[in-house]
């Protein structure tokens, strides 16, 4: 065309290139870019973990805690190997299938029902195999052989629940318009609980199903406030190492990291400056036990307060084992801590009124210094096809019969029976550890670890094996709990272990002299003071309990749950 310029062929063809392959230098460059990017943020995101973990842990910390998690690995890698596997397994299967023989009634005397019955029995039939079950062989717990478990309040005080359940066995607080009794009676147990506690003006709680539910809202209720308010998205709590194992359950369940901490003898505490060093910007909760279960002992609460406060996060103080004791310790005339809402850091408390508030099992509270932490548990539907659904807690339906039950309890007993109660079981408690620290027979062998105030006393031996002493006790009738870590024995004194605690210590110390004898007898023979331990706990704690892997643990309790439902 006149007057146009044109660029030659092999220009327009070099330009093409040129540019093609600036496009694609641009575009591996933008990926290189991308990669470096992600690797960055990637080292970034575990270089900060690293130095948490430093921080938390110091030092020493961080590597006992790589040595143990790596010796855990080695080990389950070992236990996994041709030939030691099923050895482990043969051994499970027997332990399991002797649990089995000990759970499961069996024999040509033993009916099971595995179908519903073509027709439906009659009242007197009924009745009479609901009688057969309750007589079923059992630890006697009526006689005050069983520790914990079973919070009696009396003869009387039941018939009083069974006729409250009667009276609202269909009702449920869900709908409250149809229930309306209901509804009164669970708001009123709430206010009655937080007056308990101390709770300041503008206090709020819910009824549970029991303290673990409990604890696992006011877990739930810190990671929602903490991602609310301040974005966290991967929560972090620090719990004493002895707090309720419901707080790993919530962990676990609501994907909040937990921080094990040390509570070291000799007083068994939190240890405070741990609990200080691991908070960081991913914490959301602070525990602290009033009493723990393992070995009864209250945390320094006022110190774990004050760290609250200064830190702005939520303190959650667990009462479900103390319950209706430690608010009356004063009242009652013992030995007691600042523990509840007095302290400004607490910011939740949960406790069980099914325990030592002698409400039909079922029953527990979860208190909160204000509204708004409550409805941070909360579970709202608003588009639902089935209409607008709010419920409090995890639960939807909930038997209103055992609000019921609880209700009659609190107003029956009353301040003046819950002080009378206290000074019951604290008093047997105070006992038992007298024997155990004072009685010739008992103290060159038992010792109480820590400084209990309420109902639970811990004791392990300086001589003897511990869990030798709780099988034996348990060939005596008496059902009390094995701990490890360290190893030793609780009791859980109740009302009904109130009338036989005397009896409680001299099967101790016969235990003990037993004990001992047979170690006297070992040196004789020549085989060695200590003598093989084959009894239950033995097995379980002092043998498979002791392996760096707990594997086979695992497997143990997960046959045993299995068990439950053998039918």
């Amino acid at each position: 065309m006149p007057g146009t310029s044109r660029m030659p062929v092999s220009l327009r063809n070099s330009f093409t290139v040129k540019k093609g392959g600036s496009s694609s230098q641009l575009l591996s460059l933008n990926i290189d870019l991308f990669r470096n990017i992600v690797f960055f943020l990637f080292l970034l995101r575990w270089t900060r973990k690293g130095l948490l973990k430093l921080k938390g842990r110091g030092v020493f910390g961080t590597f006992a805690d790589a040595y143990i998690a790596i010796r855990r690995n080695l080990y389950g890698l070992f236990l996994r190997a041709p030939g030691v596997r099923s050895q482990v397994q043969k051994q499970v299967s027997e332990a399991i299938m002797k649990l089995q023989s000990k759970l499961v009634p069996s024999g040509p005397g033993v009916v099971r029902y595995l179908n519903l019955p073509k027709e439906g029995w009659s009242e007197e039939t009924v009745m009479k195999e609901l009688g057969t079950l309750a007589q079923m062989d059992h630890t006697r717990w009526e006689d005050g052989f069983v520790s914990g478990a079973v919070y009696h309040g009396g003869d009387s005080l039941m018939m009083i629940q069974t006729e409250a359940f009667g009276k609202f066995t269909v009702a449920n607080p869900i709908h409250p318009d149809v229930f309306p009794g209901v509804r009164k009676m669970e708001a009123e147990i709430v206010s009655m609980v937080l007056a308990l506690f101390n709770a300041p003006s503008g206090a709020a709680g819910v009824t549970t199903s029991g303290g673990t539910e409990s604890i696992l809202m006011a877990c739930l209720s810190a990671r929602q406030k903490a991602y609310s308010e301040r974005g966290v998205t991967e929560p972090e709590m620090i719990l004493p190492e002895t707090g309720h194992t419901a707080f790993r359950k919530a962990g676990s369940y609501f994907g909040i990291k937990v921080h094990l901490v040390a509570c070291p003898a000799p007083n068994y505490q939190v240890d405070i400056r741990s609990v200080s060093r691991l908070i960081n910007s991913n914490t959301v909760l602070l525990v602290g036990s009033a009493p723990n279960f393992p070995h009864g002992i209250i945390d320094d609460i006022t110190a774990l307060s004050k760290l609250a406060v200064k830190r702005r996060i939520p303190l959650h103080v667990d009462c479900c084992l103390g319950s209706f004791l430690v608010p009356f310790l004063e009242k009652a005339g013992f030995e007691t801590e600042l523990f509840d809402f007095r302290l400004k850091g607490v910011t939740s408390i949960s406790c069980d009124t099914h325990k030592y508030g002698f409400a039909p099992k079922g029953n527990s509270t979860v208190l909160y210094r204000d509204t708004t932490l409550r409805s941070y548990q909360y579970f709202i539907s608003p588009d639902w096809s089935g209409g607008v659904y709010a419920s409090p807690s995890i639960a939807g339906s909930r038997p209103g019969a055992l609000i019921a039950g609880c209700w009659a309890s609190l107003m029956s007993v009353g301040e003046a029976g819950y002080i009378e109660a206290c000074s019951s079981i604290v008093g047997a408690t105070k006992k038992i550890i007298s024997a155990i620290e004072e009685n010739p027979g008992l103290n060159n062998d038992l010792e109480v670890l820590g400084h209990p105030l309420v109902s639970v006393v811990a004791f392990n031996s300086k001589t003897l094996d511990i869990y030798d002493i709780a099988d034996a006790m348990s060939a005596k009738g008496w059902h009390l709990n094995s701990l490890q870590s360290p190893p030793a024995i609780h009791v859980a004194v109740t009302l009904p272990i109130v009338k036989v605690w005397e009896k409680l210590v001299s099967d101790l110390e016969a235990v003990v002299e037993g004990e001992k004898e047979k170690e006297r007898v070992r040196i004789v023979e020549g085989k060695g003071a200590k003598g093989k331990s084959l009894g239950d706990s033995a097995a379980l704690y002092g043998v498979a309990g002791s392996l760096p892997n707990k594997s086979v643990v695992v497997e143990l309790a997960s046959g045993f749950l299995d068990t439950l439902y053998k039918a």
